[in-house]
């Protein structure tokens, strides 16, 4: 039995498939990075937990907003994205104003010090874009 074990772990080590849930992405960016919050004052309308396609956002939500000019990138709604310093797999839930470009907004709740202390930076994020017909379908 543990030779077949040994045998199996080479195979999947060979074929590069991720283990254990590591994602893995094709495509590599860098952005700015910004952090918002639900906070009143924050966001426009009277909703602030309310997201651009219509997603009620909640505090413990990986969620990032992106700028439009990354939708033609496949940082398309439901495009999962690996952030670098962040843990975890983060979602498109959100888009921002047409005046940003070649950034990201990270969801952090209520949490306004969080969303302070992130402040602004580059990073590298790393996704993998959705297919045109999914992406057609979310607009």
């Amino acid at each position: 039995m543990r030779a077949v074990i040994r045998v199996l772990a080479l195979l999947l080590a060979a074929a590069s498939i991720p283990v254990h849930g590591e994602a893995t992405f094709s495509e590599r960016r860098t952005v700015t990075a910004t952090a918002y919050n639900s906070l009143p004052g924050q966001g426009a309308g009277e909703d602030h937990s309310l997201a651009a396609w219509g997603d009620q956002l909640e505090p413990g939500m990986k969620v990032i907003a992106v700028s439009r000019d990354l939708l033609d990138a496949g940082l398309d709604y439901g495009t999962p994205v690996s952030i670098e310093g962040l843990d975890g797999i983060w979602y498109v839930r959100d888009k921002m104003h047409r005046r940003w470009r070649n950034k990201i907004d990270i969801y952090m709740g209520e949490d306004r010090g969080a969303a302070l202390r992130w402040g602004k930076r580059k990073v590298k994020i790393r996704f993998e874009p959705l297919s045109q017909d999914v992406r057609t379908a979310n607009r």
